[in-house]
């Protein structure tokens, strides 16, 4: 087994799927990206629009969360603890999935909570950790594409000011900058699935229409390794 936490992440992945798969054979898509981002609202239009089964994170379900956003060194082990045990959780229901399952859309890969473990935990605690992942989470299928969202920081900070969520409002523009450097990290080298890389700051899939079908369109061109998409400062794919 791998010794350290990012060639554990590559070799807990399965082989990467093919570059000739379209719409039909994708029957789980994962959003990733950081806190504010917009991975949920976008995971549940996508469910309505591709009529797919929704599996979404459930970190109010943490009941460490709100402390840890107020005294992170105290708070950081059993923060992430809590939400290892919320995804092997989430894990099984992954691993129990077959052909005939109905097509499912998740706003989190498993991978993520390694990279919140590194940036909160300290390096005895980092340890143990990555043991009881390794042991936990091994095995875990990768999805078939992945939607990796992206925003500059400022972007970031208005939307998590702006959904008004009481324990994310002492969150820090250092730690999400901090935040969105390891999930540049974690894609470059990310092989697992194709992924298709958003910048959000001029797209906003909670009401545009437009911005959710060029989306869509993408799904049923011949993956590559990576795909892009982002709209001009001058575009109307706001509203």
């Amino acid at each position: 087994m791998p010794a350290n936490m990012w060639s554990t992440l590559l070799w807990l992945r399965t082989t990467p799927r093919g570059q000739d798969e379209g719409l039909s054979t994708l029957r789980h898509i994962a959003l990733e990206g950081p806190i504010g981002v917009g991975k949920t609202t976008l995971a549940r239009r996508l469910s309505v629009a591709l009529s797919a089964s929704l599996l979404l994170e459930a970190p109010g379900d943490n009941p460490f969360l709100a402390r840890f956003y107020n005294d992170p060194e105290a708070w950081a082990l059993p923060t992430q603890l809590t939400f290892l045990l919320q995804r092997m959780r989430q894990a099984r229901e992954l691993g129990q999935r077959d052909l005939f399952s109905p097509r499912l859309i998740s706003d989190f890969l498993v991978d993520k909570d390694c990279l919140f473990a590194q940036l909160t935990l300290a390096s005895d605690q980092l340890a143990l950790y990555q043991q009881l992942y390794d042991e936990l989470l091994e095995g875990v299928p990768a999805p078939d594409l992945v939607i990796y969202l992206h925003a500059p920081i400022p972007v970031l900070l208005e939307r998590i000011n702006r959904r008004a969520i009481d324990y994310e409002q002492t969150i820090e523009a250092n730690y999400l900058e901090r935040l969105c450097i390891l999930y540049a990290e974690f894609f470059a080298v990310y092989e697992a699935a194709p992924v298709i890389v958003v910048d959000t700051v001029n797209l906003n899939f909670s009401t545009s229409d437009r911005a959710l079908n060029e989306l869509l369109a993408l799904f049923d061109e011949p993956f590559q390794k990576r795909r892009h998409l982002a709209a001009g400062a001058d575009s109307d794919w706001w509203s």
